[in-house]
């Protein structure tokens, strides 16, 4: 892996990305102490939460009071998402470090995910960037079903494209290309990759795999292998995609740690600490934690 980077960056979504969809209701103390529990690990980068509408995501209501009660570490990038400015503004009230915009490759999953086509999703986007920016917040933006759709099948690479660059010509400073059902393969991740990088610069996107079909960990070596320095993950593998129904959770932050430390790539995480925050909050899920790595260590740990 001759273009893999020195040293690689891991952005926590598990606050965010991996309760969203949890059907138990977390407690924001809960939320409040896994936050710092990962920042504890060593994490750089967390998305916290969301300001979108509690009526569409009851799990991310109490944005605003996990934003208020986190030990905010220096150096550390607590960030949400944001779907319109008003939920930038609250984004603002509550003193994020960051925002993300999400916008999809497959205008079926656009038009079902926000009731908006893509080019309307990209125009109120554009609006939400401009007044991010106006005060001084960077932007980080998805590019959703990029390698295949519930409802559409295949995603041709020219739609990822297209948005791709959409989202970084409004002035998003970097986009996460996102496997959001798990379909994806080492074989797309190549071809895909090597398409957006006669487009863009390559140091500006970042790889979002979930582990529906086990190959998550692979399709990281493929993007390590063309030089991506930045990968979402998931504390404990939590996770999913409403529209995916059986689909399993984010790829875990603790495999791709183990996999990435053992190849001798620096991160700055700790894996351990990670667990622990992880392992805090499954009790309270109602399931286990998806991630193998920990249940093989919990296992190992019995006997």
């Amino acid at each position: 892996m001759s273009s893999t980077p020195p040293r690689i960056a891991v952005v926590e979504v598990g606050p965010r990305d991996g309760l969203q969809n949890e059907p138990t209701a977390i407690a924001t103390a809960d939320k409040v102490r896994f936050v710092d529990a990962l920042s504890r690990a060593g994490h750089r980068h967390i998305e916290v939460s969301a300001f979108v509408s509690p009526k569409w995501v009851p799990q991310m209501a109490d944005a605003g009071a996990v934003f208020e009660a986190i030990a905010r570490v220096p150096g550390v990038c607590y960030t949400a998402l944001v779907p319109n400015l008003a939920g930038l503004t609250r984004a603002l009230a509550a003193r994020v470090d960051g925002v993300a915009v999400f916008a999809a490759a497959s205008e079926r999953f656009s038009i079902a995910n926000i009731n908006q086509s893509i080019d309307e999703s990209l125009a109120r986007y554009a609006e939400v960037v401009a007044e991010a920016r106006a005060q001084d917040l960077p932007v980080r933006g998805y590019v959703s079903c990029a390698f295949g759709c519930p409802f559409e099948g295949a995603v041709a690479p020219a739609a990822v494209i297209r948005v791709t660059r959409a989202l970084l010509e409004m002035g998003v400073g970097q986009v996460a290309i996102s496997d959001t059902i798990g379909v994806g393969h080492p074989g797309q991740v190549r071809t895909l990759l090597a398409q957006l990088a006669a487009d863009v610069p390559l140091a500006r996107l970042a790889l979002h795999f979930h582990d529906t079909r086990g190959t998550a960990l692979a399709n990281v070596l493929a993007g390590l292998d063309a030089g991506i320095a930045t990968f979402d993950a998931s504390a404990g593998g939590l996770g999913g995609c409403p529209y995916a129904p059986g689909a399993a959770g984010n790829l875990a932050t603790e495999d791709l740690l183990y996999m990435l430390d053992g190849l001798g790539l620096e991160t700055g995480v700790s894996r351990s600490g990670v667990m622990v925050a992880s392992l805090a909050l499954q009790p309270l899920l109602g399931h286990p934690l998806r991630s193998p790595s920990v249940q093989a260590d919990l296992a190992a740990s019995r006997r």
